[in-house]
C-alpha cells in the first residue's frame, strides 16, 4: 500500500567540520495526507454546490422575465471577455462570471407587469425597477461566497461620477468587478431588443461607452472593450453573437 513519509536528515560533524554521519527521522504522514485529501474533496463539493445554486437562481430569474431571458448569461460572457482582456487572474475572473450571472437577482422582487411593460416607465415605476440592485444584495449578502458577489450585485448600476444607484458611489468606492459588469451590462442591453424599443446596436453602445469613458465608466474597462471592437476579427461582435446563440 502507498505510504506518505516526511523525511528529515541532519548531518553530524567532527571537530574539523567534516561530515562523519547523519541522523534521519522518517515519520508516517499517510493519515494526514488522507485527511487533507478528504478536506479538498469536501471543498470541491461545496464549490460545485455553490455553482449549482447560482445557476438555479439565474434560471429562476430568467424564467420569470422572458423578455430578458439569457441577459445575465450574456452579460457574464461579455464581462469575462473584458476581464480577460484586462489581464485579471483566473480566480477573479471566475468570481466576475458568477456575479454577472446573478446580477439581476433582485428583479425577482419587481412586479412582472413592470418588467414586461411595452411602453416607457413613469418615474414611480422606474424608481421601483431601481430597487433591484439593493434587493439582490439583500438576498445573497449572508451567503459566504469566496468572491464579493453581493457587492457586485449591489454596485453594477453605480457610476464613477456618482450618478448611479442605489448609493451614488464614486470612483474607487466601486469595486472593479462592478465597474466591469456596468460596461458589460450596457453592451448587452443595447444589443438586445426590449418590449419598449428595438436594439440600438453595438455601434450605438460603443458611442455611449466612449462618451462616458472616465466619467461614468471605468477608463480601463472601456479601453478593453474598444480593443476587442478594434481587433481585426472584431472579437466583440463575435462574443456578443456567441453569447446570444448560447
Amino acid at each position: 500500500s502507498l505510504l506518505w513519509i516526511s523525511l528529515s536528515v541532519e548531518p553530524v560533524f567532527d571537530a574539523l567540520g567534516k561530515v562523519i554521519e547523519s541522523r534521519s527521522v522518517a515519520i508516517d504522514i499517510t493519515a494526514r495526507k488522507q485527511a487533507e485529501s478528504e478536506q479538498q474533496q469536501a471543498r470541491d463539493h461545496l464549490q460545485r454546490s455553490l455553482l449549482q445554486t447560482i445557476q438555479a437562481i439565474a434560471r429562476t430569474i430568467e424564467m420569470r422575465d422572458p423578455y430578458t431571458a439569457g441577459h445575465q448569461q450574456r452579460v457574464a460572457a461579455l464581462a469575462v471577455a473584458l476581464a480577460t482582456e484586462m489581464g485579471l487572474e483566473d480566480a477573479r475572473i471566475q468570481g466576475i462570471r458568477l456575479g454577472a450571472s446573478i446580477h439581476d437577482i433582485g428583479k425577482i422582487g419587481v412586479p412582472v407587469e413592470i418588467l414586461d411593460r411595452p411602453g416607457r416607465l413613469d418615474p414611480e415605476m422606474f424608481a421601483l425597477i431601481k430597487t433591484h440592485a439593493q434587493l439582490g444584495h439583500d438576498i445573497i449578502r449572508d451567503i459566504e461566497f469566496p468572491w464579493p458577489l453581493a457587492d457586485m450585485v449591489l454596485q453594477h448600476h453605480e457610476r464613477l461620477d456618482g450618478s448611479g444607484y442605489p448609493r451614488g458611489l464614486k470612483g474607487d468606492a466601486i469595486l472593479l468587478e462592478a465597474r466591469i459588469l456596468a460596461v458589460a451590462d450596457v453592451l448587452e442591453s443595447m444589443t438586445s431588443h426590449r418590449p419598449y424599443r428595438p436594439a440600438p446596436g453595438i455601434e450605438a453602445a460603443l458611442q455611449v461607452l466612449r462618451a462616458g469613458r472616465g466619467i461614468e465608466f471605468d477608463a480601463d474597462v472601456v479601453d478593453a472593450c474598444l480593443r476587442l471592437a478594434r481587433d481585426g476579427t472584431n472579437r466583440l461582435t463575435a462574443i456578443v453573437g456567441a453569447a446570444r446563440a448560447a
